[in-house]
C-alpha cells in the first residue's frame, strides 16, 4: 500500500524509526587488540606474537570458506585472518607494550590498535527518529524557500542550474520505492546477475518469502547466535540490495540487484552490536568467497580530528587489491543534527579506501542526521544514497498498519545498500572482469551531481546503469 510522504502521522501509521550507526561511548573497547602485519611479514609477525607469550592460534584459513567458528576464535589467544593479514590478540598490558614496540621498529608488525565495538542502533533521544513525515515537511519547506530565492533573486540566491534539484521530489508509488526511482534502478535493465555481494550486519530472515529460491550463503560471526535476524536491521539492508523484482507480498519493488548472489554475514548481534573480531572475520569471509562488494551499515562515532584506523584502511586496500577485487562500502553515520550540528564520518567509513555513503531525503536534500566530511586527512563522504523513509523487508511485522514482513526506516544504513546493490548492477553492465577500483570509479563517475556541499554528499547521488 503506497504511503504519502506528506501524510500527517496517526496511531496506525507512526513515523518509521531511524537505524544505522550509533557508537554509544567512545570508550567501547573489548580489551583485545588488533595487530596488522606487513604483506610479506606474517610468519615473522606471528613469531613476534608467540615470543610475547601468546601461542594459541585460531586461523581462519583452517575453516572451509573462512567460515570461522567464533567460539573457537574468541577462546584463542590469537585469531588470525589470512586474507587480511591481521590478528586479534588477547594480550595483557605488558604484552601490548612489547607488540607496540615491535611496530615502532619498522618490522613485520605495522600497527597495533585496541579492538572496539561497532553498532547498528537507532538514534537516542529523538522522539520522531525517522524524520518522516516531519523531515519531509521540513525539507519541502526548505526546497520551496530555496526555489523562491532562485526565481525572485532574493538574498542567498543560488545558481539557476540548481532549479532542477529544487524541483526534484520523489515519492513511493505502487510500483517502486522513491529510492529506486531517484537512483534510476526503476529504469535499469540490469539486475546484478551472478555478482556476489556480502552484507555484514545483524543477519537475515532466511524464511522471508521474497527470497525463496534465491542463492543465499550465510554465516554468523556472533558467538551463540545463528544468522537468523532478530533485530531487523540486517534484513532491511539485504532487502534494499537484493529485494525481488516482484515481491511475494504484493508490495512495491524495493530492491536493487534482484539477481545478485546473497552473502549474509551476521557480524552484529540481535542487540545491534559487534566487535572488530567478527566484522573483520566477515570481511575475510567475503574476500575468501570472492564477493565483489561488501556492504556495511555499521560503525562507531569518532571525535573531531580523530584519525582513521590504519588497520581498517589497510584492510580496505588489501580488499581492493585482492583477486578479483572487493569494494567495501560503509555508512557515514547518523549522529548529526543539522543544521546546527555536523558530526564527522564514523569508523570505519572514514577510511579513504572505504566508500563512505551519506543519506538524502526524497527532495534530494541532505538528511538531518547524516554525518559530514569535516575531519582532515580522510573522513570524507564519497557518495550519497536514498536514506529517509526507506521501505524494505523486515523479519516481523514491526509497525502496526504496515504489511507483514516490511517496514520503512531511515539512516545512512539505508543509503549504503542502495549503493552496494547498484554497484552489482554496474559490474553486470560493464563486465565482472572490472576491478574494484574501476567499480568505484563507475559509481562516482556516473553519479547525479547535486547542488549540495561535497562535504555532505561527495560526488552526488548514486545512479544505476540504464
Amino acid at each position: 500500500m503506497a504511503r504519502s510522504h506528506a501524510r500527517t502521522p496517526s496511531t496506525t501509521q507512526p513515523p518509521p524509526p531511524v537505524a544505522g550507526i550509533e557508537s554509544g561511548s567512545l570508550g567501547d573497547l573489548t580489551g583485545k587488540y588488533i595487530v596488522l602485519f606487513r604483506e610479506d611479514g606474517v610468519k615473522e609477525g606471528l613469531q613476534t606474537i608467540k615470543d610475547a607469550g601468546l601461542s594459541e592460534v585460531c586461523s581462519a584459513a583452517d575453516y572451509e570458506g573462512a567460515a570461522v567458528e567464533m567460539t573457537e576464535a574468541n577462546d584463542s589467544e590469537v585469531f588470525y585472518l589470512d586474507k587480511l593479514k591481521v590478528a586479534v590478540v588477547d594480550a595483557d598490558p605488558t604484552q601490548v607494550i612489547g607488540l607496540r614496540s615491535a611496530a615502532a621498529d619498522d618490522g613485520a608488525i605495522l600497527a597495533v590498535e585496541p579492538e572496539r565495538i561497532m553498532y547498528a542502533l537507532s538514534l537516542p533521544g529523538d522522539p520522531f527518529p525517522g524524520m518522516f513525515p516531519f523531515e519531509y515537511l521540513r525539507g519541502y519547506k526548505d526546497a520551496v524557500n530555496h526555489l523562491y530565492g532562485i526565481l525572485t533573486g532574493a538574498p542567498g540566491m543560488v545558481p539557476v542550474e540548481a532549479v532542477a534539484d529544487a524541483l526534484a521530489a520523489f515519492a513511493d508509488t505502487a510500483q517502486f520505492t522513491w529510492g529506486l526511482q531517484a537512483t534510476r534502478v526503476s529504469q535499469s535493465q540490469f539486475s546484478g546477475r551472478g555478482i556476489r555481494v556480502a552484507v555484514l550486519d545483524t543477519g537475515f530472515d532466511l524464511d522471508h518469502p521474497d527470497f525463496v529460491g534465491r542463492t543465499v550463503v550465510s554465516k554468523s560471526f556472533i558467538q551463540g547466535q545463528t544468522v537468523n535476524d532478530l533485530n531487523g536491521h540486517g534484513t532491511h539492508c539485504i532487502g534494499t540490495v537484493f529485494g525481488a523484482q516482484q515481491p511475494a507480498g504484493g508490495v512495491r519493488r524495493y530492491g536493487c540487484a534482484h539477481r545478485a548472489e546473497i552473502y549474509a554475514g551476521k557480524v552484529l548481534s540481535n542487540q545491534g552490536s559487534g566487535s572488530d573480531s567478527g566484522i573483520l572475520a566477515g570481511i575475510n569471509w567475503a574476500i575468501t568467497n570472492q564477493c565483489r562488494i561488501v556492504s556495511m551499515s555499521l560503525g562507531a562515532r569518532v571525535q573531531i580530528n580523530e584519525p582513521f584506523s590504519v588497520i581498517y584502511e589497510t584492510v580496505a586496500q588489501r580488499a581492493l587489491q585482492s583477486n578479483p577485487g572487493t569494494l567495501i562500502i560503509a555508512a557515514a553515520g547518523n549522529e548529526s543534527n543539522r543544521p546546527g550540528l555536523i558530526v564527522p564520518v564514523g569508523r570505519p567509513a572514514n577510511c579513504p579506501s572505504i566508500m563512505a555513503v551519506g543519506a538524502l531525503d526524497s527532495n534530494l536534500g541532505i538528511a538531518r542526521f547524516s554525518c559530514g566530511g569535516i575531519n582532515p586527512n580522510g573522513g570524507g563522504v564519497d557518495i550519497a544514497g536514498p536514506g529517509v523513509g526507506i521501505f524494505s523487508s523486515a523479519p516481523i511485522p514491526a509497525v502496526s498498519g504496515w504489511p507483514p514482513r516490511y517496514h520503512s526506516i531511515s539512516g545512512t544504513s539505508m543509503a549504503t545498500p542502495h549503493v552496494a546493490g547498484i554497484a552489482a548492477m554496474w559490474l553486470e553492465a560493464r563486465g565482472i572482469g572490472s576491478n574494484a577500483q574501476s567499480l568505484r570509479q563507475l559509481l562516482t563517475g556516473n553519479s547525479r551531481r547535486l547542488t549540495l556541499p561535497s562535504r555532505d554528499v561527495g560526488v552526488g547521488l548514486v545512479q544505476a546503469p540504464v
